[in-house]
C-alpha cells in the first residue's frame, strides 16, 4: 500500500501554502512530518483527510493496483483533541464500539483496549473533560486501534507529554505501523528522529525526504536546521558590504581609509575622524533586505 500525493496546491487567497508538494509514503513505516511553525502541516493533513480541498494535484492509497483512496479511510488525530468531555473514558469507548461495530473485526473488550494504552484503571470512569492533555490523546489513539484506518495522521501527538508518557506513546505508535501508514507532525527534531524511519520536510510549500541513513550521520541535525532555516524570510538575500573608498593621498583600497589631508586650521586627527564617521553612516544607510 502507498500514498501518493502529486502536485498538491493549495492556497488560502493570495498566500499559497502547498506549491506542488509531491512524495509517496509506503505502508509500515512512521513518517515524521518536519517542518517550521506555519510551513503548513496541518494544512496539509487537513487536504489528506478531507477537511480541506485541494486547488490542483492530486492524493491516491494505492493496494493491490488499484486507488482505494477515501477520506473514511484516513484518520486524523488533531493537536486540540476533540472528545465528548461529559462522558466517562469508558463511556466513551462503548460508545465508539458501538458506532463500528460493522468496521471493526474481532473487537477487543473495554479492559484489554484501556490496558493497550495503559490508562490506569481508577481513571477510566472518570469524566473525560477531567483529563490531563496526555490522557485525551491516548484516548484518540484507542480511537484508532478500534477502527484501524490504514493511513493515520498525527498531528503533533508527542509534545503535550510528560517524559514517561511520552515514551509510552512512541512503543505504542512502533507496534501500530504494521499494515499502515503513519504520518506525525512535529517541529521537534528529536522527536522525529527518535522514532521514525524517515523525515519528511515540508519547506517553501514542498516535500522532500531524508531516509534512516541520512538521519544517523553525525551532522544530521545540523543539516536540517540549514535546510528549514532557507524558509526564513529574506534567507537567500545577502546584505551588500559597504564598499567605500576614502579620498586622500597614496593608493586607498576599499573599506581601507588612506591618510587624509587636513584643511587649513584642522588638526590632521580630526581630519581623518571627520572621514571614517562619513563611511560609518554611509554604511549604516544601506537598507535592509526586504521580508517575504
Amino acid at each position: 500500500m502507498e500514498l501518493i500525493l502529486e502536485g498538491i496546491e493549495k492556497r488560502f487567497g493570495e498566500k499559497a501554502v502547498l506549491k506542488g508538494a509531491s512524495y509517496t509514503f509506503e505502508e509500515g513505516k512512521i513518517y515524521g512530518l518536519l517542518g517550521r511553525n506555519g510551513a503548513g502541516k496541518t494544512t496539509l493533513f487537513n487536504c489528506l483527510s478531507g477537511d480541506l480541498g485541494i486547488d490542483a494535484g492530486t492524493m491516491r492509497l494505492m493496494d493491490g493496483g488499484q486507488d482505494v483512496y477515501d477520506p473514511e479511510r484516513i484518520g486524523l488525530s488533531f493537536a486540540e483533541p476533540v472528545l465528548p468531555g461529559f462522558l466517562t473514558g469508558e463511556e466513551y469507548l462503548r460508545f465508539y464500539l458501538d458506532v463500528n461495530a460493522d468496521r471493526i473485526e474481532n473487537p477487543l473488550s473495554i479492559p484489554e483496549y484501556f490496558d493497550l494504552i495503559r490508562m490506569a484503571p481508577e481513571d477510566r470512569g472518570r469524566l473525560i473533560k477531567n483529563y490531563s492533555q496526555g490522557m485525551k490523546n491516548k484516548m484518540q489513539i484507542v480511537s484508532f486501534l478500534i477502527s484501524r484506518p490504514p493511513v493515520l495522521l498525527l498531528d503533533e501527538p508527542l509534545t503535550s507529554f510528560d517524559v514517561v508518557v511520552a515514551h509510552e506513546m512512541k512503543e505504542m505508535l512502533k507496534g501500530m505501523k504494521e499494515g499502515r501508514i503513519i504520518i506525525f507532525s512535529t517541529h521537534i527534531l528529536q522527536i522525529a528522529s527518535d522514532i521514525c524511519d524517515e523525515i519528511v520536510m515540508l519547506r517553501g510549500g514542498t516535500l522532500s525526504g531524508l531516509d534512516r541513513s541520512q538521519m544517523d550521520r553525525e551532522d544530521f541535525e545540523e543539516e536540517v536546521i540549514r535546510l528549514l532555516r532557507e524558509d526564513e524570510p529574506g534567507a537567500n538575500l545577502t546584505r551588500p558590504e559597504p564598499q567605500v573608498v576614502y579620498a586622500g593621498a597614496g593608493e586607498a583600497q576599499a573599506g581601507v581609509p588612506a591618510p587624509v589631508a587636513a584643511p587649513e586650521g584642522m588638526p590632521a586627527a580630526a581630519a581623518q575622524e571627520t572621514v571614517s564617521t562619513a563611511a560609518q553612516t554611509q554604511g549604516d544607510a544601506i537598507p535592509a533586505a526586504p521580508e517575504d
